[in-house]
């Protein structure tokens, strides 16, 4: 390549030659210098802005950070509500199992002082250096709490029904005639065959007659309804009283009756007055215990009442 150089101060004019390498060198010249001017503006222009935007980064990172930890304590609140709930469920738990065992101790005859159903049992243990003891996390512990309050749940279930089956025999056994009409000792003419004092014949005698004077307290053997209070030629002035399961109990041969048919009687009230009444050869009271109808021993109810006072 050639170049003319012409000027006023020249006389003549000049020419000089650049070669291949001459270009090149210049290009490389131009870039380098094109490079440097472009790297020197990005990082005034960029330091400019890291100036002005760094605070912002900052305050934006604070931000996320601050929102995160309230995040996390508003989690950690919740459950811990969460817990706090269960926990209440499982006190209110706990109380009514306390009252279920003080009522199924009283059913069942233990004492109260016996029968500590809010006592802590005594717990202990040493600690084992091979198996280490662990922390338990907050998934750990919710899940014990259910665990818990379901086994609690389900004792109380099985409890009530423990409570209702010996409610239910209480009460059979408060029906069960099992107490003296009268007390006396003995008795004049027991359950069975034997010689009648009127006609002298084989009979079967249904029921015993309890040889006492007249006007003695005659008590009812169980509680129940009375079903019939009126007189009968034969048995004279008699009562007799309904308890349910199909047994009825008959007080005979009274001077006096005490109540009328519809009455509730408690277990060992006074129903009437002894005395001789109908077919009858002297004061005393005529007592039998029937179940569908059919005469039973009274003796075999009235022992169970007299070995459970021995018992006692």
């Amino acid at each position: 390549m050639h170049i003319i150089l012409v000027s006023n101060r020249l006389a003549t004019a000049k020419s000089v030659s650049l070669g291949t390498r001459h270009l090149i060198l210049g290009l490389a010249l131009l870039t380098a210098a094109v490079v440097a001017l472009s790297s020197s503006l990005f990082y005034l222009v960029f330091s400019h802005a890291i100036e002005i935007k760094l605070p912002l980064v900052q305050q934006l990172l604070l931000s996320t950070q601050e929102q995160q930890a309230r995040n996390a304590k508003e989690f950690m609140r919740e459950n811990v509500n969460a817990m706090a709930v269960r926990v209440g469920q499982m006190q209110a738990q706990l109380v009514r199992l306390d009252a279920l065992g003080e009522r199924l101790s009283a059913l069942a005859g233990i004492k109260p002082q016996e029968f500590r159903m809010n006592a802590q049992p005594g717990r202990g243990g040493a600690l084992t250096s091979s198996i280490p003891a662990q922390n338990l996390s907050m998934n750990d512990l919710d899940g014990q709490l259910v665990a818990l309050s379901r086994h609690m749940e389900n004792r109380y279930d099985t409890l009530g029904i423990l409570e209702n089956r010996l409610f239910d025999a209480r009460i059979k056994k408060k029906l069960l005639p099992t107490v003296k009409p009268v007390d006396v000792s003995w008795n004049a003419s027991s359950f069975g065959w034997r010689i009648d004092p009127i006609t002298g014949q084989n009979t079967m005698h249904e029921g015993i007659d309890f040889l006492v004077d007249t006007g003695t307290p005659v008590h009812a053997a169980a509680g129940g309804l009375v079903v019939v209070a009126q007189f009968h030629p034969q048995y004279g002035y008699m009562i007799d009283v309904d308890h349910g399961n199909d047994f009825t109990t008959r007080y005979a041969h009274n001077s006096k009756l005490l109540v009328k048919a519809g009455d509730l009687v408690q277990r060992g009230a006074v129903i009437a007055e002894s005395g001789s009444t109908g077919r009858s050869t002297g004061p005393h009271v005529h007592f039998e215990v029937r179940y569908k109808g059919v005469a039973q021993n009274p003796n075999r109810f009235l022992k169970v009442s007299a070995a459970t006072i021995t018992a006692r």
